[in-house]
């Protein structure tokens, strides 16, 4: 059974940093590529920002220069480093990685529970 376990979400003063963990809990082969999103109160999910196979990242306009997505492969875990937060930044994040268990078997998608991210004075 794959399940993916979010952390490091929090309530912290604007100007401050953040980093959220996405571990993938059970044996898989690969994370294929890793999303970051987030939903505030009464919008619609965004997406953040994403990371793939080779390691190349992309980020949405109005957290780039500030957040950073990276990945350890060996704990098969995807990071979201969120620097000079601000209160904008308020929203529930959510990972989302696309994974594959064995060596054969075809990509899958997973998603996180969501770890509410609070940015305020």
């Amino acid at each position: 059974q794959v399940q993916l376990v979010e952390s490091g979400g929090g309530l912290v003063q604007p100007g401050g940093s953040l980093r959220l963990s996405c571990a993938v809990s059970g044996n898989i082969f690969s994370i294929n590529a890793g999303v970051w999103y987030r939903q505030a109160p009464g919008k619609q999910r965004e997406w953040v920002a994403a990371i793939v196979s080779g390691g190349a990242t992309n980020y949405a306009d109005s957290v780039k220069g500030r957040f950073a997505i990276s990945r350890d492969t060996a704990k098969n875990t995807v990071y979201l480093q969120m620097n000079s937060l601000q209160p904008e930044d308020t929203a529930v994040y959510s990972c989302n990685l696309e994974i594959r268990k064995t060596v054969s078997s075809r990509k899958q998608s997973y998603w996180g529970q969501g770890t509410q991210v609070t940015v305020s004075s």
